[in-house]
């Protein structure tokens, strides 16, 4: 059974209420039934209905089910098993798991084996069935061509409107002046550029310093724009950069084998956020032999379940397929397996070095708009106007992203002595998503 710590379960949570309700769900008295073995935890817990809930959780993805008619996922219930079982493990005994958990997990392997079976299929197709998938597929990418090239024309035409008229004219618009040219952009089929233009509509009234940043952002987008105009004339890295930040995406069968790589990865951090009809939920990876990051992306709607990721903290043999791109960020993961390590990602040493090393990636790639980073001897402190920073040993002070949510916690574990954070660094702004204090690791 894979162990999980308090902090690995509540990064689990999909929001403080399911947390807190979990919490009164986690005692051994509220459960009808409790039960585990080497594989899997399950248990009945009698709720608002006639018949018991049933609970079972699968650890080592980890993947989970219920029968309550919560659309979160994991439930308190599940949440609440899981919080039980690796609190007070000796109040949940080893048994015979009951039929209706048997049939669950025979299911989950019966929907791996056919999706084995379809990549399988997939390779082996005839000479005649893989040229006509082929020509298909060039036809709808001719297609898709077109409609981006149509709206990108538009775009600049829109960019060069707004600058004649100048920032603050922009400023006075109301915000169905940006929906629309982000509505004409999915149209296009040009989802990422619809993004960038939906977050620039903020940013007028963003406070102080609000022109510059909008100007840096119409600025970037124009690069943008000029490089596809240019895109056969650019190294084939760039050219993915810029197809992907308009909006085009890769599959597993997209990626070239070389793009593989198999080590042990440690799952760092992790952010989950709303974006429109979306959830998200970017979760950081550090490989042990190669020294590299990665990000894996999930997206799920509404109230559809992410899919599993295993706990923060934990560390897996697995495979990544990473994105081409001048510099490879993005990564699909595949064939993941829990294991046992102790190693630690490097560090900066402090915020100079760190504003050196984002310097350095966006002359790689100008777009791009997260850099992860380990920041060692790190002190959260408090300053004006509410604003949370991280002091580094050179007494640099970052400032955190507003986003964060749990500066009081880093401040708590930090207790005034250095910490070795984990997290985002967008060129103004660190959002941490984990720290170390010696080798006890914690997940925000």
């Amino acid at each position: 059974m894979v162990s999980w710590t308090t902090e690995q379960i509540i990064a689990l949570a999909p929001d403080d209420a399911s947390l807190k309700a979990a919490h009164g769900v986690a005692r051994p008295g509220k459960w009808l039934v409790l039960g585990q073995n080497d594989h899997a935890l399950w248990g009945e817990f009698q709720g608002s209905g006639g018949a018991p809930y049933q609970i079972g959780i699968d650890p080592s993805e980890p993947a989970f089910k219920c029968s309550c008619p919560s659309r979160k996922f994991p439930c308190k219930h599940a949440l609440g098993l899981l919080l039980l079982a690796m609190g007070q493990p000796d109040a949940v005994p080893v048994g015979e798991p009951p039929a209706w958990l048997t049939e669950w997990q025979a299911k989950r392997e019966q929907n791996a084996q056919r999706k084995s079976a379809r990549a399988n299929a997939e390779t082996e197709l005839d000479p005649e069935q893989q040229a006509k998938r082929a020509v298909a597929k060039d036809k709808r990418s001719a297609e898709r061509q077109r409609k981006v090239e149509a709206g990108l024309e538009e775009l600049e035409r829109w960019l060069r409107d707004l600058i004649r008229q100048g920032l603050a004219h922009a400023q006075k618009q109301p915000a169905r002046y940006w929906d629309a040219m982000a509505a004409r952009l999915v149209d296009a089929q040009a989802p990422g550029l619809a993004r960038w233009v939906r977050e620039m509509a903020s940013m007028p009234a963003s406070g102080e310093g609000w022109s510059e940043r909008l100007l840096a952002q119409l600025g970037l987008l124009q690069l943008l724009l000029e490089g596809y105009r240019r895109l056969d004339s650019l190294p084939e890295p760039l050219q993915a950069d810029i197809r992907s930040r308009i909006g085009w995406t890769w599959q597993e069968v997209d990626l070239p084998t070389e793009s593989w790589m198999r080590d042990r990865w440690l799952v760092v951090g992790q952010r989950a956020y709303q974006e429109e009809a979306m959830r998200v939920r970017r979760a950081w990876l550090w490989g042990r032999h190669s020294r590299r990051w990665a990000l894996v992306l999930d997206f799920a709607h509404q109230s559809q379940p992410m899919p599993p990721l295993p706990a923060l903290g934990t560390w897996l043999e697995a495979e990544l397929g990473f994105f081409p791109g001048q510099y490879p960020l993005r990564a699909l993961l595949r064939n993941s397996t829990p294991v046992e390590d102790r190693a630690m990602p490097p560090t900066l040493a402090d915020g100079a070095v760190l504003l050196k090393e984002y310097a350095e990636a966006l002359a790689q790639q100008p777009w791009l708009e997260i850099l992860p980073a380990t920041l060692a001897e790190t002190i959260p402190v408090r300053g004006e106007a509410n604003a949370w920073l991280l002091r580094d040993a050179s007494a640099h002070l970052l400032p955190c992203h507003p986003g964060f949510a749990d500066p009081w916690r880093l401040l708590a574990l930090s207790g005034g002595q250095p910490l070795m954070v984990f997290g985002e660094w967008n060129g103004g702004q660190f959002w941490p998503l984990s720290a170390w204090r010696g080798e006890g690791f914690t997940a925000f």
